[in-house]
């Protein structure tokens, strides 16, 4: 080990000949970024006291077989402040621990890099500005900007792995959001390299994607699982949040095995969506609610792919056009333990990189969303006017259970909407509109209708 007190002291270990431990003991401000040897590993000898701070351009280069820890790292929030140089074909085994850290944190591998290992333990990113970074994945007709905390094998090699272990990444805080994405990890796309994460947990997570309010063809989020990435084991102990325009807070296109959200999933930007899965996700399951603000922005959209089990605490919308949950794809089973209540009536939402407009429903099933098992405790109510409580457009629903009935309280709202072959049952079920009609079937089938009462101050049951 070498105790470093001087600029000229670090500068000079970094050309040792042998692989050995920097220990900085004291601040120091370096002019321009330092790449780490192999083998070589940089700590501070307290990560309060001891700041890293770098005044131009990017900050530590990581080469292969690093460790950075125990330090407080700032750069210039729109660079880098730890980077993954992917300059040889195995990367061996970086590890970041104990860091506060401005500036984004990205391991970026190309192609020729074959294989990296990646640990990363409690991390904090204060602030960082990611949208410079062109290289983003595409898919869905939007491109991701890079997250503050991003792990990305940009190499279009299938045989191409980062494994990486995340525990305890947490980035912004209330009013002072990371601008682009939040965590981000990702392969190159549906074939490419790939990204194998055994465990990841977070703590609180806060970003804005500063994305300019009728841009169709670019997203971000909180939380990102991007195609190419597989999950073992994924928990959000922290709270996610985000505040800008089409910034989804958790969103998935690769796989995810066992999502836990212990915390409030919030966003307050126009289409930014509370979950979001395009990918493959086992079971998912959030403790608190899932609550949106902005317009547009829906509570749980199940675009692609599929799930087997998804339990939601509560899902709560306040925006026009802000759909409570809409399945458009095959799952399993969906609970939900406090009910779901959208606030909102018709507006203009993000769907697929294109503007529509869109009711306030409170749970939609569109054509080619099937659902094996609905169970929701605390029932469904709409606020807003000329909305669907629980419209099953094209889909099937075939087992429903609600507990608490279905409301439909603003003007010329419908209760339950079944139409263009859809088909759901309404068996034991209450079904109310305080200003429309109750149920309208309209080329749709109820399965069961045994125990259904309906209430509508402009019908009962009209099929049409």
């Amino acid at each position: 080990m070498i105790k470093i007190y001087t600029l000229v002291q670090l500068l000079t270990a970094l050309n040792s000949s042998e692989p050995t431990v920097l220990e900085l003991q004291s601040s120091i401000l370096v002019p321009q970024s330092i790449i780490l040897p192999a083998g070589f590993s940089l700590r501070g000898a307290s990560n309060e006291d001891v700041f890293l701070s770098f005044n131009s351009g990017d900050g530590i280069g990581l080469t292969a077989d690093n460790t950075v820890s125990n330090l407080t790292i700032q750069t210039n929030p729109s660079n880098r402040a730890i980077y993954a140089l992917s300059d040889r074909e195995n990367l061996g085994t970086l590890k970041l621990k104990d860091l506060q850290v401005t500036g984004q944190v990205q391991i970026l591998t190309r192609r020729g890099t074959a294989k990296t290992n990646l640990i990363a333990e409690n991390v904090h990113v204060f602030a960082a500005d990611a949208r410079k970074y062109t290289e983003q994945s595409l898919k869905y007709g939007v491109t991701v900007t890079q997250g503050a905390f991003t792990v990305y094998n940009y190499n279009s090699d299938e045989n191409s792995i980062i494994n990486a272990t995340l525990k305890n990444i947490s980035m912004g805080s209330a009013g002072a959001p990371v601008i682009g994405s939040g965590l981000y990890v990702g392969g190159f796309g549906d074939i490419g390299g790939k990204v194998y994460a055994d465990e990841i947990t977070t703590g609180e997570i806060h970003s804005n994607g500063m994305i300019p309010f009728g841009q169709p063809n670019k997203i971000t989020g909180g939380v990102f699982i991007m195609n190419g990435a597989k999950v073992k084991n994924l928990t959000n102990h922290g709270k996610v949040v985000t505040y800008g325009v089409n910034d989804m807070v958790l969103d998935a296109w690769g796989e995810v095995e066992n999502w836990t959200v212990e915390e409030a999933i919030v966003s307050y930007g126009p289409s930014a969506i509370g979950f979001v899965n395009f990918g493959i996700v086992g079971n998912f399951e959030t403790k608190k609610r899932i609550e949106t603000f902005g317009t547009g922005a829906r509570g749980f959209n199940q675009y692609d792919g599929t799930v087997d089990t998804a339990t939601f605490h509560s899902i709560i919308t306040n925006g026009d056009g802000s759909i409570g949950i809409q399945v458009s794809k095959p799952v399993g089973t969906i609970n939900i333990l406090h009910g779901i209540t959208t606030n909102g009536g018709t507006g203009e939402t993000l769907v697929k990189g294109q503007i529509q407009t869109l009711s306030a429903d409170g749970f939609s099933v569109k054509p080619e969303g099937e659902i094996k098992e609905l169970n929701i405790q605390g029932g469904i109510t709409t606020k807003g006017d000329k909305v669907h409580s629980y419209i099953v457009d094209g889909g099937v629903v075939k087992t429903l259970k609600v507990d608490g009935g279905i409301t439909a309280q603003g003007d010329d709202s419908i209760g339950v909407v079944i139409e263009n072959k859809g088909e759901t049952p309404l068996n034991d079920m209450d079904v109310k509109s305080e200003n429309g009609t109750a149920v309208q079937v309209k080329g749709g089938t109820i399965t069961n209708r045994d125990g259904l009462n309906a209430q509508g101050a402009k019908g009962d049951v009209k099929e049409i």
